[in-house]
């Protein structure tokens, strides 16, 4: 399992994007209808939205939805005013733990976010505790046997991914964010497919956890993902593969 961006594959692991595919259509409308609003309607003109896009693509989400949540964002029609923030704080283990929120009632999501961080053996933070440990990248997930190393390695680098690495199943391509789209084209030209692709926050160090702080760790991520004002949630705790697939 990767390691760098741990928690992505432990969701495709388990399997939570299929037993959860209707919080993720909705966060996903959240983000095309922000990026529209800030960045405007045009896809080509707009990275934001373009990735967005892709990624509701991604989910097999129908073209009307997309569109529709296009146009609430650029004012064509009447849509929620949702708030971008983001909160730290520290999870089971003194892991640390990023959450981005798209919300249409701020309120209400400090205080949900901060009882799930309660509830599960962690506590909120002040803003910049943690947001120094991770940096914000591009990361494509390719699996050592979709994909030979070397090929990989010349189409990535020539692309301008920063770094391939490896790791025991996998192959890890590293960008910078501004380089993301320009290194997914040249994957899929050379036919080379990848998974949990997207622009994240990769930890720079992990935390390993073990037992009852793994267990509860998993249970709070569980939770920040399916609070519906949480859009993102970002961790380094690096829990074992065999309690994943026992939880």
């Amino acid at each position: 399992m990767s390691g760098h961006n741990k928690w992505s594959s432990i969701k495709h692991r388990k399997g939570a994007q299929d037993a959860k595919r209707g919080k993720i259509f909705t966060k996903l409308i959240k983000e095309i209808t922000v990026a529209a609003r800030t960045g405007g309607g045009d896809i080509e003109a707009n990275p934001r939205l373009r990735t967005a896009v892709a990624a509701a693509k991604a989910e097999n989400m129908p073209k009307d939805n997309i569109e529709r949540a296009i146009k609430k964002g650029t004012g064509e029609l009447e849509g929620v005013s949702y708030e971008e923030s983001s909160y730290e704080g520290y999870g089971p283990g003194g892991t640390a733990i990023l959450v981005e929120s798209l919300t249409d009632n701020k309120n209400r999501a400090v205080a949900e976010i901060r009882h799930i961080f309660n509830k599960y053996g962690g506590n909120m933070g002040e803003n910049g505790c943690v947001a120094w440990m991770f940096d914000k990248k591009g990361y494509f997930n390719v699996d050592k046997a979709d994909a030979d190393e070397e090929k990989l390695m010349e189409v990535a680098l020539d692309a301008g991914a920063e770094d391939v690495r490896e790791d025991d199943d996998c192959f890890e391509v590293i960008t910078a964010p501004e380089d993301f789209e320009a290194v997914q084209a040249a994957l899929d030209s050379a036919g080379i497919t990848y998974s949990d692709e997207e622009v994240t926050m990769l930890p720079q160090n992990m935390s390993p956890l073990s037992g009852n702080e793994a267990e509860r760790m998993l249970k709070l991520m569980d939770a920040m993902e399916d609070c519906d004002d949480v859009q993102k949630v970002y961790t380094n705790a690096d829990i074992p593969d065999d309690m994943v697939d026992n939880m």
